[in-house]
């Protein structure tokens, strides 16, 4: 072999080292807080192919809706060499003392889908525009009644969750002042709140007890799809569906799809949670390799009010969640 050939090949040997060393050393771990609910095990499951592709090892671990086990997972990962940390947070002051331990260890951090104090350490806090996609979906819900009084059931999913009250602030929000330029008025009732914790069953044990309480209720607003799924359940086992809108401040199940196609189901806000998880991930891969980028503390998907004019956009029957 001649010399210079045979540099050229060693130089080349020793660039796709470098690649190979550099993808065994990026290694992310995925905390989710829970997984008991469609969108967040399509999101883990989301994360996990996009630091795959990434060329990276992955940990994922599920909080069980326990914030200090969630503590401990991110504490294990830690100990385990993550350097890339992507966590959907339990509580968003809880975690900061665990997010802000990784961050002095050197690991990439990036927040996801639940919102993390401002206080802590990462990079950025990824998720849909809680706010702009429950001002569409409520301007939605305003045009759609015409006017006339509403009497809302609220279903949210757990106490002090701040995704939680920026999604119901949004849509109640973007009602009040599309009633109000629209008609000159808003008779708007929010009649009762039961919590949901997120899921379809929980949605509908919260559904059953305000249909009991309120039996008026003309509208049934959910922080997530899952919970106004479980509720229309519980509706239609009380004969109670007809006249009843359905509508939810965010995520975009292909069941809640498949309804707003028959019109079985108004409105909901767009929250890919493969959009998210991806984003996150990518955030953090470009920072462990340190490709600048310019991020405030949150970075959004873009907002969008998914209704029977355009679901066709966004349903794809063959996705997870």
């Amino acid at each position: 072999m001649k010399l210079g050939i045979f540099v050229g090949a060693l130089m080349g040997a020793t660039v796709m080292t470098s690649v190979a060393m550099a993808q065994e050393k990026c290694s992310v771990g995925v905390s989710m807080y829970t997984l008991d609910a469609p969108y967040f095990a399509a999101q883990e499951a989301a994360a996990r192919q996009a630091a795959e592709d990434a060329g990276c090892a992955v940990r994922t671990a599920d909080g069980q809706n326990d914030m200090v086990k969630q503590i401990g997972d991110i504490e294990d990962m830690i100990a385990a060499g993550v350097n890339v940390l992507i966590v959907n947070p339990r509580d968003p002051l809880g975690l900061v003392p665990a997010v802000n331990a990784a961050t002095a260890e050197g690991v990439k951090v990036v927040a996801m889908d639940s919102m993390l104090d401002t206080s802590a350490n990462f990079i950025t806090n990824v998720s849909a525009s809680n706010a702009e996609n429950g001002k569409l979906v409520g301007q939605w819900l305003a045009t759609a009644t015409g006017g006339k009084p509403l009497k809302i059931a609220l279903i949210s999913g757990q106490k002090g969750n701040l995704v939680g009250e920026a999604r119901r602030s949004g849509v109640l929000s973007g009602l009040m002042e599309a009633e109000l330029t629209n008609y000159g008025h808003a008779d708007i009732s929010v009649v009762g709140q039961g919590w949901g914790s997120w899921s379809t069953d929980g949605g509908l044990t919260a559904m059953e007890d305000l249909l009991t309480a309120h039996p008026d209720i003309n509208v049934v607003l959910g922080e997530n799809d899952s919970m106004v799924i479980g509720a229309r359940e519980a509706l239609k086992a009380a004969g109670r569906l007809d006249g009843v809108l359905l509508v939810a401040a965010a995520d975009g199940q292909k069941e809640a799809y498949q309804m707003i196609e028959k019109g079985e189901y108004g409105a909901t806000g767009l929250n890919d949670p493969a959009a998210l998880a991806k984003m996150a991930v990518d955030i953090g891969v470009k920072a462990l390799n340190g490709e600048e980028q310019d991020l405030g503390k949150y970075t959004f998907t873009d907002p969008a009010a998914v209704t029977k004019d355009n679901v066709d956009k966004y349903y794809k029957p063959d996705s997870v969640f």
